[in-house]
């Protein structure tokens, strides 16, 4: 696993610090140890709690997840299993970053289509103008909102930078009525639009920072990850069972 890169090379200099004898008295208070993780590995106090095994504390920064000791001397880089109840407890961290992170991003800042009914789900849908599937999903659209779920629609084109999907999906984003470009879009129609400041930069750089790696990249409002397409109605059977935390690798 990778998630945990950005937070390791800190880690030696924390064992350091935890560990240099220092004058102490039996009155003085316990300093918490979290506060010298979340200094030393650049992360918000409250993105560090106890883990479920004593003496481990659960580090997330986004999506990234990991755990280390009270001393700072061992660092855990893996998934952590409940094998009473089976849950990836890790999984579940993540979910909860990934959520986070989405609930930066508002619906003036994405392509929304929403039901005209009640909202059953919402679904936030890392898109490429050229994906197959993700033009398959498009298509039952009106089928997805029939049952109850609302996309908000993020861009992630995969060829990344200065290509052709990229500069469509600028096209698209730039567009005065950018649902209908981008329908048109997906059938492969040509967008002309005006240069505008576009979010597609914004957009799939969070996609990297999700950990998306082809589209469509379809989070659920749970917090989940799936990787692939679905057909409208599998889609909608799948989210309406119970979140089920499983390894996102």
């Amino acid at each position: 696993m990778n998630r945990q890169i950005r937070i390791l090379p800190s880690l030696a200099a924390l064992a350091l610090l935890l560990t240099v004898p220092g004058a102490s008295s039996q009155s003085a208070p316990k300093p918490d140890p979290r506060a010298e993780i979340a200094r030393r590995l650049d992360v918000k106090l409250e993105e560090i709690q106890p883990s479920p095994i004593p003496g481990l504390y659960e580090v997330r920064s986004g999506t990234d997840v990991g755990y280390i000791s009270m001393d700072g001397r061992f660092y855990v880089d893996g998934d952590i299993f409940d094998m009473k109840t089976r849950d990836n407890l890790t999984e579940t961290a993540r979910q909860q970053g990934r959520l986070d992170l989405l609930a930066k991003v508002p619906d003036a800042d994405s392509i929304v289509f929403a039901p005209q009914g009640p909202v059953r789900h919402t679904l936030t849908v890392f898109t490429d103008i050229d994906c197959q599937y993700c033009r398959r999903m498009h298509e039952e659209m009106a089928e997805l909102n029939r049952l109850g779920i609302r996309v908000r629609y993020l861009m992630f084109p995969r060829s990344g930078p200065d290509t052709d999907s990229w500069h469509k999906a600028e096209a698209v984003w730039c567009s005065a009525d950018r649902r209908d470009a981008l329908t048109r879009a997906k059938k492969g129609e040509v967008i002309k639009a005006p240069d505008c400041k576009s979010l597609v930069a914004e957009q799939y750089a969070l996609g990297h920072e999700l950990g998306i790696r082809g589209t469509p990249a379809i989070i659920t409002d749970k917090g989940e990850y799936v990787d692939h397409y679905m057909p409208a109605a599998q889609l909608s059977e799948y989210l309406s069972k119970p979140a089920v935390a499983v390894a996102s690798d």
